[in-house]
């Protein structure tokens, strides 16, 4: 494979390990940091006084091509200095420089994404989307690609993370290798949205179905022994059909147990088969299906009649030392309550160790948690426009109360940094798919230390940033963004070579493909950096004469939609006729027309703009809401911001309709000419409101695989 390592990047590793200290390694090695997948950075940069003073690195390039869904990773010790490593929907992979943000390598020939012959759903392309993972030791990075071809396949795949060259033995065709008491894994119906882990050994990935629920999907998780990929492959799924794994952090683990949250399930008939539910996995995965590891709310069966799936957000690992039990974990679900369980004995289906409502539009997110002498909080996004934190008491048992909100325009998810892991508790969140802006907030309290003004373009709701070196790097459609620490050094790393000798490049002869050709870059010659620390080595600063003018951010952002009437995956009980949607800008009226919203496919009919243009209702003549997921959606370009004339950004989300309980039984009786006429056949209309009046708590456990 041609990679293209740039003389700068070689340059600027040799001046930074001479003037930084030979401490330990920095590596973001997988989604939120952590297996807990706490989103918890420590970073001694990261005081107040600096964060408030964040800048974007102008000179940071970032260029890549692709939507992104995923979290980038951050990756020292290796030949080229440190990197970070980007997927995207394209099935492009990406190293780039984490100073200068030109490439190091790529691929681009990992195999076209689906774009279309999907049964239902709404990312296109659908490619690479779940957050990837290193392996560090082997030097390997694990991700899941969805290519197209005369059937759909997933495959897992895994590179050299300092090359990207394919590892021998991969991809694994999991169409063709993941099976569970007689289920096949079907990639036409499955989607890996959540990220993977990788545990002691075992690469896992986490798959739900597609937006609109379509086909007999399963919530699935498939494990790989990394180091036995052609025949150590292992699978559990839900035993009913649905009940996928859609939070973004994918996998949470303990370090020995592996957990996810599964969603709805149909057609169980009051029986529960793995839907609503924690599930917690040794290793393989292999499932007990003993109560001590599942948890479902006793109310499971009506969260699958009303798709409010309980994995409305991933799995997280919280421990709060004083309370009893002290090591939980903690479910967030769309029905807007929040679950804790003890994650050492979960207990069937049972009432949770706590529950409180926090608010609606749980949904594909990931969160954080953290401590700070003021206690342990976790921290999530509720509905379109608010970050909420709230406190774990440490308590017999312990519960759960609010600590502060933030208004916030955009759906991104959080992360946290503090100084020392307890200190200086900062708050991150993008306004993804809103105002595209970066913000940071007190951990404690909730007040702004950060409110950027850069507008970044390419923003994915439910995604995150990472931090590393005294630098936060977002990942975005076409981009990445870095933001520095004022203070200088961010960025690079004291490991120089000793590690460059671990990567046995014998991986390069196993690749089975010509796929080594695919790292364009003639970019060598675009080096800038004033970061290089104006210390001695004039060799360094030497190469960089002509530092290019960097793409300059758009001062004014394009019109958006910051919020609505339903909000995002909110649910209401009645079919509405008007929507409301809130603009961050206003925009040109006579730009507007009824047909630019839709709602399931059908136009508006009227439309009323207001606010001075910031506020538009659209009415329908009859209502287009149907029971379960509704999609709103205006196309890109619809209308045009009324000052500049910029266009507007697409905007597309769902919310869901639950339609009231009818009652199950006349309110007069029938007519019946011939009261002798069988009376035991017409009065009983309604078996299903109690089909089974206790839920059996011990399923049959299914046979060890």
């Amino acid at each position: 494979m041609k990679s293209s390592i740039h003389t700068f990047s070689l340059l600027a590793a040799i001046v930074w390990s001479a003037v930084l200290p030979t401490d330990a390694q920095v590596n973001v090695t997988q989604k939120n940091n952590n297996l807990s997948r706490d989103g918890l950075y420590i970073d001694s940069a990261f005081t107040p006084g600096n964060a408030a003073n964040l800048v974007r690195d102008l000179n940071f390039d970032g260029t890549i091509v692709g939507n992104v869904h995923a979290q980038p990773l951050y990756i020292e010790g290796g030949p080229n200095g440190p990197m970070i490593i980007v997927v995207t929907a394209s099935n492009n992979i990406w190293a780039l420089n984490a100073t200068t943000g030109l490439v190091i390598w790529s691929r681009t020939d990992i195999g076209p994404p689906v774009t279309s012959g999907l049964p239902c759903g709404n990312f296109s392309p659908v490619g690479t989307i779940g957050t990837p993972v290193v392996d560090l030791a082997s030097r390997s990075l694990f991700f899941d690609a969805l290519i197209d071809g005369v059937t759909k396949k997933h495959f897992i795949y895994s590179l050299n993370v300092d090359t990207g060259v394919t590892n021998a033995g991969w991809p694994v065709d999991v169409n063709a290798t993941a099976m569970y008491n007689g289920i096949i894994f079907n990639s036409l119906v499955q989607e890996d949205r959540g990220a993977l882990a990788l545990v002691n050994g075992i690469v896992y990935v986490p798959y739900s179905g597609y937006f609109g629920d379509c086909g007999a999907y399963h919530g699935w998780v498939v494990g790989v022994q990394i180091n036995n990929p052609s025949t150590g492959v292992g699978a559990w799924a839900t035993t009913a059909t649905g009940g996928g794994i859609w939070g973004h952090s994918g996998v949470a683990s303990d370090g020995t147990n592996m957990f996810v949250i599964t969603g709805n399930t149909f057609s169980t008939g009051g029986v529960w088969m793995g839907g609503e539910a924690i599930i917690r996995l040794q290793a393989g995965p292999f499932w007990t299906g003993m109560p001590t590891d599942y948890w479902a709310p006793p109310n499971w069966f009506s969260l699958d009649n009303g798709d409010v799936d309980l994995g409305g957000v991933s799995a997280m690992l919280i421990d709060v030392p004083g309370a009893n039990p002290s090591q939980l974990v903690l479910a967030l679900g769309k029905d807007g309550n929040a679950y804790l369980l003890n994650r050492n004995n979960l207990g069937g289906i049972i009432a949770p160790v706590a529950q409180l409502s926090v608010g609606g539009g749980l949904l594909g997110q990931s969160s954080a948690t953290y401590t700070t002498s003021q206690g342990t909080y976790f921290v999530f996004r509720s509905g379109g426009s608010t970050l909420k934190a709230y406190k774990i008491t440490p308590t017999s048992p312990p519960t759960i109360v609010s600590a502060w909100s933030a208004s916030q325009s955009g759906q991104g998810s959080p992360w946290v940094t503090t100084t020392d892991g307890t200190n200086n508790a900062i708050v991150w969140v993008v306004g993804a798919q809103g105002d595209g802006k970066l913000y940071g907030y007190n951990g404690d309290t909730g007040a702004v230390i950060y409110a950027g003004t850069d507008v970044m373009s390419g923003t994915r709701k439910w995604n995150s940033g990472m931090v590393a070196r005294g630098s936060i790097y977002v990942a975005n459609d076409n981009k990445v963004y870095a933001f520095r620490v004022p203070a200088g050094t961010p960025t690079p790393t004291a490991t120089a070579t000793a590690t460059a000798t671990s990567t046995p490049t014998a991986t390069a002869t196993s690749t089975p493909t010509a796929t080594a050709t695919s790292t364009p870059t003639a970019t060598a010659t675009f080096t800038p950096t004033a970061t290089a620390t104006a210390t001695a080595t004039a060799t360094a600063t030497a190469t960089a004469p002509s530092s290019p003018t960097p793409t300059p951010t758009p001062s004014e952002p394009p019109c958006s939609v910051v919020g609505s009437q339903p909000a995002c995956d909110s649910t209401v009980f009645t079919q509405l006729t008007d929507f409301v949607v809130n603009m961050s800008a206003p925009v040109d009226p006579t730009t507007v027309q009824p047909g630019d919203f839709r709602v399931n496919g059908t136009s508006a009919d009227n439309d009323t703009v207001s606010g001075g243009g910031s506020t538009i209702t659209f009415q329908f003549n009859a209502s287009p809401v149907v029971p379960g997921l509704n999609l709103m959606d205006i196309p890109a370009g619809a209308f045009a911001c009324l000052f500049t004339g910029r266009p507007f950004e697409h905007f597309s989300c769902t919310f869901t309709y639950q339609p009231p309980t009818p009652t199950p039984t006349p309110t007069q009786p029938p007519p019946s000419p011939t009261p002798t006429a069988t009376p035991t056949t017409t009065p009983r209309p309604t078996p299903t409101p109690r089909p089974h009046t206790t839920p059996r708590v011990r399923p049959t456990p299914p046979p060890r695989p």
